[in-house]
């Protein structure tokens, strides 16, 4: 399936406490993000640390993203793991509760054969109606979605795209090929959105835009119109604050990035941890040269 998603998505942060989610903060994240124009957001994804959650945490974070900004963008659910019968539970769950789509990762530390990643894909897509992005970042999994297998995949008809963060942009290019018309390619490395929206990519799927999502959106319009210089001179300005958002593993650096923003992000929860003080220094710099008031 093409069109399910277009434009921006927020892979989005969970604000934390002590005690647990911060639901007034969380409140204040997604009116930012419904207020600039965000199409979609992406809960419970890498970003939003599912894996230190509980499942009625997690639970509870989409049943209060889905009534609050329900109808106001599309609320994707991040359901991925590296057992199949677990992602098919939780994407079932996701689709009782209402969201519009769910965001599966290749199974991680297990290395599946890309033989297993067609096996799991199909299992997700085929125990739900709702549209299902694949998503594939080797990087953190272990694991790869080659062309010629993703190109297998498209084939299931509620498959709507593909996140791609493997960083490989001759793989990505081969990719969009051989899915263009099947299904979509979504950017998912914010440094390489510009080259992927310019490649053939309809959406961006982006951490960066947790902070500046007006300027996310307003890039893939840009695209979008054609206006490739000013997109570029756009993607210019915004990649220093993308490369400080991954001086450390993610979501570290834009926790902190969101906390000198005024959004009460709280801490990481371990095993991740505290932005380094010289790194929270450089997302400042970044921010304060964008034009951002902290």
């Amino acid at each position: 399936m093409t069109e399910f998603l277009k434009g921006s998505a927020t892979a989005l942060i969970t604000p934390f406490t002590e005690c647990g989610v911060n639901y007034d903060a969380l409140e204040k994240l997604l009116q930012y993000q419904i207020e600039n124009g965000t199409d979609a957001l992406v809960v419970l994804g890498t970003t939003g640390e599912p894996a230190t959650m509980t499942e009625e945490e997690k639970e509870s974070v989409i049943s209060f993203s889905l009534k609050y900004a329900k109808g106001k963008c599309k609320i994707i659910v991040g359901t991925g793991s590296n057992c199949t019968e677990k992602a098919v539970l939780a994407s079932k769950k996701a689709e009782a509760i209402g969201a519009d789509g769910v965001l599966a990762v290749t199974p991680y530390y297990n290395k599946c054969t890309q033989k297993g990643l067609i096996s799991y894909y199909s299992a997700i897509a085929n125990s739900i109606k709702i549209p299902v992005i694949a998503y594939n970042v080797p990087s953190r999994t272990g694991v790869n979605i080659l062309p010629e297998t993703m190109a297998q995949i498209a084939e299931i008809p509620n498959i709507a795209g593909i996140k791609e963060a493997s960083g490989n942009m001759a793989q990505v290019m081969e990719t969009a090929r051989l899915i263009r018309g099947k299904c979509d390619l979504y950017s998912g490395e914010d440094i390489l959105n510009f080259p992927i929206l310019a490649a053939g990519g309809i959406a961006v799927i982006s951490v960066v835009s947790n902070l500046l999502p007006k300027e996310i959106k307003t890039l893939t319009q840009l695209v979008f119109a054609g206006d490739y210089e000013n997109a570029l001179t756009l993607s210019d300005k915004l990649l220093p604050v993308a490369k400080a958002c991954f001086t450390e593993v993610n979501p570290i650096p834009v926790k902190a990035g969101a906390n000198l923003m005024g959004f009460d992000a709280g801490l990481p929860r371990a095993p991740l941890s505290e932005c380094e003080t010289e790194n929270i220094g450089k997302l400042k710099r970044a921010l304060l040269d964008f034009g951002v008031k902290l």
